[in-house]
């Protein structure tokens, strides 16, 4: 190679940043020069302005490019053009068949999610996340029998869990809360805003960190201090009564964390949770998370989970013990213990 050529794909590699091939669905063409590593080398894939579809995106993951590159200085172009297809399935989202454009909005939110991860005090990308989610809620509100497709569906696309665990502990929220016929449809609204908000605390971590089973001393600390770092970044900008931020601030009393790093969590230490609501929060968190699959461990049973929440709430709360119990057991038409 000669010694041009060398530099140039050098300075190329330092202007290059690493995106999601997820970026590019639901485009109709690319707004950037689109980059692979090949042979050593990078490659440009994509012009900008080409014609991307389906099949060209399939062939894209076959040859085992997960990760893409676009250059930094035009990443916005890419989450500008995905923020305005997510504002425009918003806009007409009664039009078409409601549960095809809630699985697409349900992708995009996302997708959008990540781009509040990395810049979470862009007031219209907040904005724009929390009315999307309004959208979509009315639509889970109304058709409960379509939860466990839902459920499925997005399971299957493979999100990165740090943008799917939101979404899921909130859906099975909605169940739950609906399931008790004491909460009016804005309480519910509002509990389900609040569940899939309460962990943008977590952005201060590089999410490739939470592939990791053993997090660094400093990183364990950022974590447990998430949900006060989460009401920082919403309060005043997120248009939720006080109380609920009071509910984000206690998410965690029944903090998985201790168990993950390999110490018994005292859960009886933390039942002084103010509310019910805060609870299920928490353990629809936590359900949530035990029935999905990590990078560094499988998927626990949903048995499991329910013991472990037996052991965290029955003694104080059988009732809504009971309640969450006859929730999931109506939640799965298939076995999932």
């Amino acid at each position: 190679m000669k010694s041009m050529d060398i530099f140039r794909t050098s300075h190329l590699a330092m202007e290059l940043i690493a995106v999601t091939i997820r970026e590019l669905f639901y485009l109709q063409s690319s707004p950037v020069d689109i980059y692979v590593f090949r042979d050593s080398e990078f490659h440009r894939l994509i012009r900008k302005g080409a014609y991307i579809d389906v099949k060209f995106i399939k062939k894209i993951i076959e040859d085992g490019h997960n990760n893409i590159f676009v250059r930094s200085k035009y990443r916005h172009l890419l989450v500008e053009a995905q923020q305005e297809n997510l504002r425009t399935l918003a806009r007409s989202f009664s039009m078409g068949d409601s549960y095809e454009n809630a699985k697409k909005l349900l992708n995009l939110v996302s997708l959008n999610l990540r781009y509040l991860f990395e810049d979470p005090t862009n007031d219209e990308t907040l904005n724009l996340q929390y009315q999307s989610l309004k959208i979509l809620f009315n639509f889970l509100f109304r058709y409960t029998k379509k939860h466990e497709d839902i459920y499925k569906y997005f399971v299957n696309q493979g999100h990165h869990y740090i943008f799917a665990q939101p979404f899921l502990s909130s859906l099975f929220l909605i169940g739950i809360l609906k399931t008790a016929h004491i909460y009016s449809q804005k309480d519910i609204e509002n509990l389900f805003i609040t569940s899939y908000f309460k962990d943008i605390g977590m952005c201060a971590i590089p999410v490739e960190k939470f592939d990791e089973e053993n997090l660094s001393d400093n990183d364990k600390e950022i974590l447990s201090k998430h949900p006060i770092n989460s009401v920082i970044i919403l309060k005043g900008r997120l248009p939720l009564p006080p109380n609920f931020f009071e509910v984000i601030e206690s998410h965690h009393g029944f903090s998985l964390l201790k168990r993950e790093l390999g110490t018994e969590p005292n859960f009886k230490d933390n039942l002084q949770i103010t509310g019910i609501e805060t609870i299920l929060v928490n353990i629809t968190d936590i359900i949530a998370a035990m029935i999905s699959t990590r990078p560094y461990r499988e998927a626990e049973s949903l048995y499991d989970a329910l013991k472990l929440v037996s052991e965290m709430i029955s003694p104080q709360y059988p009732t809504e013990f009971k309640l969450i119990v006859g929730y999931f057991r109506n939640f799965f038409t298939i076995d999932v213990s």
